[in-house]
């Protein structure tokens, strides 16, 4: 069976459903077929084509439906399609059917089961694989929040960081201006002065 597609259905997809189903009543073939025959060409499962068709293309095609009917029925007169064929909810029980009428009807309402089964199995794949998404989706929040709460500490570590070479900078810089301001202390102190005596000896001057 080809896997179920999530994406919407387009108008040339419905076009192609109703195309098939519509050959399939005319040429006295199955609804079961119909929708196999469809699911192939587009990708999608069997129980997906019927869902689309028995709940919205259907309703589009009621004229051409009774065409395509009556068309079988033509046939089936000049003996080009067999007689008592099921056609899977194609066409409707005659009062008084015969046995092969009502083993058509017993077909019909296996074919409609085993169809029921294909989309409940369907339907719990895609259970199982939203769980495993939930699951997957609940460890990814989990390890962003533990990403945000690294981060988080990084930065305060990285301030603290910043922080002390910010104090360590402050400290140079005190410790540059007090060695700028010793050095000049020391050029600024009076150099003592000499002068010559009458007897020519130097004499310090206070």
């Amino acid at each position: 069976m080809v896997a179920s597609r999530q994406d919407a259905w387009t108008e040339d997809d419905d076009l192609v459903l109703a195309e098939v189903t519509l050959r399939h009543i005319r040429e006295g073939g199955t609804q079961l077929a119909a929708f196999e025959e469809v699911g192939q060409r587009l990708g999608r499962t069997a129980a997906a084509c019927g869902f689309r068709w028995n709940s919205t293309v259907r309703k589009r095609y009621e004229q051409a439906i009774a065409i395509a009917k009556s068309q079988r029925q033509q046939l089936k007169k000049t003996g080009k399609l067999p007689q008592g064929e099921s056609h899977l909810g194609f066409g409707n029980a005659a009062a008084g059917q015969d046995d092969k009428g009502g083993q058509a009807v017993a077909q019909d309402e296996e074919q409609q089961l085993e169809t029921a089964i294909r989309v409940l199995t369907n339907q719990k794949e895609l259970l199982r694989r939203l769980k495993q998404l939930e699951r997957e989706l609940s460890s990814k929040q989990q390890e962003l929040k533990e990403l945000k709460e690294e981060n988080s500490r990084l930065k305060k570590e990285l301030q603290d960081i910043n922080g002390v070479n910010e104090d360590y900078k402050a400290l140079i810089q005190i410790m540059e201006r007090a060695r700028r301001l010793a050095f000049l202390q020391d050029e600024e102190t009076v150099k003592p002065v000499f002068k010559m005596d009458a007897n020519g000896n130097l004499e310090r001057v206070e």
